[in-house]
């Protein structure tokens, strides 16, 4: 129920619909209910037992008042105007008039709270699938390396789905139908209590069942949303590894993979549909059995002159009771329905109230624009229990480039990593400018900085739109940030310059073009701060000379800090630092290091040229 009301929430502002709705469904109810009454007094006029009403009819206008006296006399009072004037063929006419037009306002109402929910079901949809988005944009980095991503795209596609069908289109029934249910046990008490009492020994049996029945669905939807998640997952890694699938002739391995999971989840899927189906016929099941046994009571009581109803009230009594049926069959087939969408919900809130680890402080200010220096003091970290950085000092003076060498997995990316806050020391302090960069926001830090990797990460779009990204840059800007980027040339020949589509991640163009336009997005962003890491070490001869123009373009006259391990790449720069098990071993220019005898810069160095030679 928690969930379920969590999941309403996102609905808000109630006063948009509640009112209104409770509105439209009250009077839906009273005209629903109103059509069976009628058929008392319809089966006296047939019958011809209307001296019964009019022997009971008031016969002047009763006084107002909320109950069902009140509305049975008013009735009653105007059944008797219409014998007395027109006769038994024209109150039945009169009888059949008013069955229409209750009828009709009845589905009115219907049909204006369909409407209403229609509203809030979207909005409560779109606003789950915002606040799911919203919430996995902004966890920290760490966070997507634990989780699988086809996981995350099953909770943000199918799971809001399945809260969609499963909880709000279900909200009729849970709001609706259950004052139905209450304004009919209303008129059937104020018709016999001694009838309504005996129908509700059976009901708490039926109620037990049904709800060892939803038991059973939420254990086998929980099953099945996580399976599906699996899934997803090795579609999403068997289409992001296509190339390396095909190369090593993988193809029934990846499908040995897929059709475990499939199956896994067909199973499931089908013990949640076989469960949930048996709800709706038990509950039909137990309603008939109920009716058939007041059936026979009540016959037996009307027969034996022992009832409190007349034969025509009786008829009445179990048309109406048995109109119980079609809600109770809804509430029933609602809740089971539910459960499913409980466990999507619970997935999809899970990671809604996921706090990132990584945000800003209460009172963080913006970033000053960088003037100085920036500051590594005494920074250790660790990726959970696992260290990486060990008590590192290092500062990066304006306009300067540092360069961090030094052999895989000594810490180069996790140390640049904690420049641009994607990640928070687990001691020390960085600073720029002498302020904490946890005392800043994340927005003022980050505007500050420009990244380039080694994977050139770009998006299905335009060329255009790819350099462009994130700024307002006019287009004139956008072609000198390529001309720089030495993309200019290369755009130019594309089918269609600028607007020329890359592909899902670029795949359309060449490692060297991919990475150039990666250089033009960050030139475009004229950051004061640059990091580059490994931007070069995926490319050919060729485009490696190019990107390195750029480069050198895009880190003149700013703050760089450079991670590679082509050493020739960063013999210019003005320090470089070798990093080695999350230690500074060496630090010096190109020149001061390959100088040092036994040196770990030094062997890098000549491993590096003999390589080259051979």
């Amino acid at each position: 129920m928690k969930t379920y009301l969590r999941l309403l929430s996102f609905s808000r502002p109630y006063a948009d619909f509640v009112p209104l709705y409770a509105l439209y469904a009250t009077l839906g109810i009273f005209f629903g209910i109103a059509n069976f009454t009628l058929v008392i007094p319809l089966l006296n006029v047939l019958f011809g037992t209307t001296d019964v009403h009019t022997a009971t009819a008031p016969a002047v206008l009763p006084h107002f008042a909320l109950t069902i006296d009140y509305i049975k006399e008013l009735f009653n009072y105007y059944f008797n105007q219409m014998l007395a004037r027109h006769g038994k063929q024209g109150t039945l006419a009169f009888v059949c008039g008013l069955i229409i037009v209750s009828v009709f306002l009845s589905n009115v109402f219907r049909y204006l709270g369909g409407r209403l929910l229609a509203r809030v079901r979207a909005r409560v949809v779109r606003n789950v699938r915002g606040a799911l988005f919203g919430r996995i944009t902004e966890l920290e980095l760490g966070y997507f390396s634990n989780e699988r991503k086809g996981d995350l795209i099953s909770r943000l596609t199918n799971d809001v789905q399945e809260v969609e069908i499963s909880v709000v289109n279900t909200l009729t029934a849970v709001f609706k139908e259950p004052l139905n249910i209450v304004g009919i046990f209303v008129l059937l008490f104020s018709m016999s209590a001694r009838l309504t009492l005996f129908s509700l020994v059976l009901l708490p049996i039926s109620g037990g069942i049904i709800a060892s029945v939803s038991k059973r669905l939420r254990r086998h939807a929980t099953i099945s949303q996580t399976t599906l998640g699996a899934m997803l997952s090795v579609i999403e890694e068997t289409l992001g590894g296509m190339r390396v699938v095909k190369a090593f002739n993988a193809r029934r391995y990846v499908l040995d993979k897929f059709e475990f999971q499939n199956d896994l989840y067909a199973r499931t899927t089908q013990a949640i549909d076989n469960t949930r189906d048996l709800a709706s016929p038990f509950s039909e099941f137990a309603g008939v059995t109920v009716v058939a046994g007041l059936l026979y009571y009540g016959g037996s009581l009307v027969l034996g002159g022992q009832a409190e109803l007349s034969a025509s009230a009786f008829i009445t009594y179990i048309i109406l009771f048995s109109q119980i049926l079609t809600p109770a069959k809804s509430l029933s087939g609602a809740f089971s329905n539910i459960q499913r969408g409980l466990v999507a919900g619970g997935r999809v809130l899970g990671i809604i109230d996921t706090e990132s680890s990584i945000r800003d402080r209460p009172g963080a200010t913006a970033l000053p624009p960088f003037e100085e220096q920036v500051e590594l003091r005494n920074v250790s970290f660790h990726y959970g229990d696992v260290p990486v950085l060990y008590d590192l000092n290092l500062t990066v003076k304006k306009g300067q480039t540092i360069a961090l060498v030094g052999p895989s997995g000594g810490g180069k990316s996790t140390l640049a990593d904690l420049l641009p806050r994607f990640y928070d020391p687990s001691a020390g302090q960085v600073l720029i400018d002498g302020h904490d960069v946890r005392d800043c926001t994340l927005y003022s830090v980050r505007a500050q900085m420009g990244i380039v990797t080694q994977e050139s990460i770009l998006f299905n779009d335009t060329i255009y739109n790819n350099i462009k990204f994130n700024t307002e840059a006019t287009e004139e800007q956008v072609i000198e940030a390529a001309k720089t980027a030495n993309a200019h040339d290369f755009i130019m020949a594309s089918p269609e310059g600028y607007q020329t589509s890359i592909g899902d991640r670029g795949g359309r163009l060449s490692g060297g073009q991919r990475q150039r336009l990666s250089i033009a997005r960050a030139i475009l962003r004229n950051p004061p701060i640059l990091i580059l890491d490994e931007a070069t070490s995926a490319l050919d001869t060729e485009s490696e000379k190019l990107v390195q123009e750029a480069l050198t373009r895009l880190m003149a006259s700013r703050t760089s800090l450079v991670i590679a391990h082509r050493l020739s790449t960063v013999r210019h720069a003005d320090e470089i630092i070798v990093l080695q098990h999350g230690r500074i071993v060496e630090r010096g220019t190109h020149d001061e290091l390959l100088l040092r005898p036994g040196g770990l810069y030094q062997r890098l160095s000549q491993l590096q040229t003999n390589a080259a030679l051979v």
